[in-house]
């Protein structure tokens, strides 16, 4: 460290605090901000899947009661043991079940669009059609191999099963069929034939086209044994592929998945009501597009914060090495003997006080220089007097003078100014440079950010080090908040400038032993509140209305019209402003006083969520 300069010093030490800052809030702000639009983007996915099963499922329960309606009709089921060749039955049985469908579905508007039809077939070989209120005699070996397909197909249980197949060609991937067994009119064991319900998939294809998935995402349908139901677009793949395979396997699960070249996530649900799994698929690069967009403006504003804070860092640090360098060059000067003297108008702070005990010195040892001087011209004149022996030893004290006042004692201590409280091993200094420099950094802090109650009580606790330290007088301060709210959020720089207030106004006469200053706090109503008591002269009425009327212009408080700010009520309306400006006009500073009492100043702010602390 004796190579670098303090300037390089103080720099490098801004850098290394600015860059851990910024990186870390920075990469923490990134990483959370992509959880959370990733797991808002899967759930938004998941809802419009859930809206997109629910609506199936709807429509499917609708065709269901229909599907019930006509299974549990005595016509269908007598028509299912007509004789194959008797006419007249099946066409009275055709009549009646067709007056049945017109009247069923007429009476349900919302299945009329997207009915195709809906036939029954029995053992017999005979079957009725009813396709837009028209009664349509098929084939009966084509029906024959129909009915086949769909008996085996069909639970024997009675239960429904979902089809995507139709008895006609030019049907066949449009629509699907809800079919289920029929038992005779006995109600015995066998089943004697199927009740079918075809089902446009055009018309259910308006419900799941409104799931919006964006200009690359894509919905569609696979049954359990892997067949793409929906769109016709995908019909053509093989069943049971890697993307079937994927989807039977990952369940009502969220997986990600490489189809077509890019990795996109894949949401299913499986239909309450059926066997087919509804899936919705979106780009993982659009997906976490919005994280890029934080990314990229994180990087932006901490590269131009970093710039920002790196010019103030600079500036500070001319501010302090400055005075610093100009007290170096003026003691070299000094050791060569010429007496200089630096100006120190302005300067009330440490570095004033080196500049000031600085000429002192330098005064001092002109003055005592000139007397060396006149004292050797003096002891010249009678050095013929005194001999050549006294004339030597009066050289000898002088040199001896001359090195006892060698400046550059007090050079190389400013250049080591860092340690000099432990090289003097002064724990006063310590102590107090030590809570100086805890209450700068955090005052420099100037943004409204919300921090804890224990940050400003340590505020606090320096304050009253320094001003112990510059009043040699002994306070406490009694603080009883419960050890589970010292988590609980506030503004910063609050706390401090109350107790300031108090030490400024409630005591004008000086402490005694009797005064105390109290800090208390508790949560009620979803409030949090502070107070701040003390046993001193308190307000009298005049002035308590007079400051209440201001806290309730929620303005920062100004100068007056001469230029000079009123100190007694500045800092409590700021502090009542910024806790406005972090919590809204509904909190901030109230004051209740009592002349000749006390006063208590309470700060209120909305109640945080916290878990408590034991006790």
């Amino acid at each position: 460290m004796r190579g670098k300069t303090l300037s390089r010093q103080i720099f490098s030490n801004f850098l290394i605090v600015i860059v851990l800052s910024l990186v870390s809030v920075g990469a923490f702000s990134y990483v959370q901000s992509s959880r959370a639009l990733d797991g808002q983007v899967k759930q938004y996915m998941e809802q419009m899947i859930d809206s997109a099963n629910y609506q199936t499922d709807s429509y499917l329960q609708a065709y269901e009661l229909l599907s019930n309606a006509f299974s549990s009709n005595s016509d269908v089921r007598a028509f299912m043991e007509i004789k194959p060749d008797d006419s007249y039955e099946y066409y009275v049985y055709s009549e009646k079940i067709k007056e049945f469908a017109r009247i069923s579905v007429i009476s349900v508007v919302t299945l009329y669009k997207q009915l195709n039809m809906i036939y029954a077939v029995g053992q017999h070989g005979r079957s009725v059609i009813y396709e837009n209120q028209n009664l349509l005699n098929f084939d009966p070996v084509l029906v024959k191999e129909k009915y086949d397909y769909l008996m085996k197909m069909t639970p024997v249980d009675g239960k429904i099963s979902l089809l995507n197949m139709s008895i006609r060609e030019v049907d066949q991937g449009s629509v699907v069929t809800m079919a289920r067994k029929v038992r005779g009119p006995s109600y015995g064991d066998a089943n004697r034939g199927v009740v079918a319900i075809e089902i446009k998939l055009d018309e259910l294809a308006k419900t799941w086209d409104r799931v919006s998935l964006g200009k690359k995402g894509f919905f569609f349908i696979i049954d359990d044994a892997g067949n793409y139901i929906y769109p016709r677009s995908m019909s053509e793949r093989k069943p049971q592929d890697d993307l079937a395979s994927h989807v039977l396997a990952s369940g009502n699960q969220t997986f990600i998945y490489k189809y077509d070249g890019e990795e996109r996530m894949f949401v299913s649900r499986k239909s309450g009501y059926s066997d087919w799994n509804l899936v919705a698929s979106m780009p993982v690069d659009e997906l976490r597009r919005p994280a890029d967009t934080i990314r990229t403006t994180t990087i932006s504003v901490g590269l131009i914060t970093l710039a920002i804070a790196l010019w103030l860092a600079t500036r500070f640090g001319r501010s302090i090495i400055a005075p610093i360098r100009w007290l170096k060059d003026s003691m070299r000067e000094t050791e060569k003997g010429n007496w200089q003297y630096i100006d120190e108008s302005g300067r009330t702070d440490e570095i004033g006080g080196l500049i000031h005990s600085y000429n002192l010195m330098v005064t001092r040892l002109s003055d005592m220089i000139e007397r060396v001087y006149e004292a050797e011209l003096e002891q010249q004149k009678n050095a013929l007097e005194l001999g050549e022996t006294k004339l030597e030893r009066q050289r000898a004290e002088y040199q001896s003078l001359q090195l006892q006042i060698n400046p550059h004692f007090l050079y190389n201590t400013l250049e080591t100014i860092n340690c000099y409280a432990i090289v003097q091993d002064s724990t006063e200094i310590t102590e107090m440079v030590e809570a100086m420099a805890f209450m700068l950094r955090y005052s420099v802090q100037t943004n409204l950010e919300e921090i804890t109650v224990a940050n400003e009580l340590n505020h606090v606790r320096n304050y009253m080090i320094v001003l112990q330290h510059r009043t040699g007088k002994e306070f406490e301060i009694d603080v009883a908040i419960p050890p589970y709210l010292l988590l609980e959020k506030m503004v910063r720089l609050t706390l401090q400038p109350l107790i300031e207030n108090i030490f400024q106004h409630a005591f004008p006469d000086g402490v005694e032993p009797h005064h105390f200053i109290r800090i208390n706090a508790k949560k009620e109503n979803g409030l949090f509140q502070v107070f701040v008591e003390d046993n001193g002269i308190g307000m009298k009425p005049e002035r308590l209305e007079e400051l209440r009327k201001k806290l309730e212009q929620n303005r920062l408080a100004e100068p007056e019209e001469n230029g000079s700010p009123r100190r007694g009520g500045i800092g409590l309306m700021n502090v009542h402003r910024r806790i406005q400006m972090v919590f809204g006009e509904a909190y901030g500073l109230s004051v209740d006083s009592e002349w000749g009492r006390g006063s208590c100043l309470t700060m209120t702010m909305p109640e945080t969520t916290r878990p408590k602390m034991r006790n």
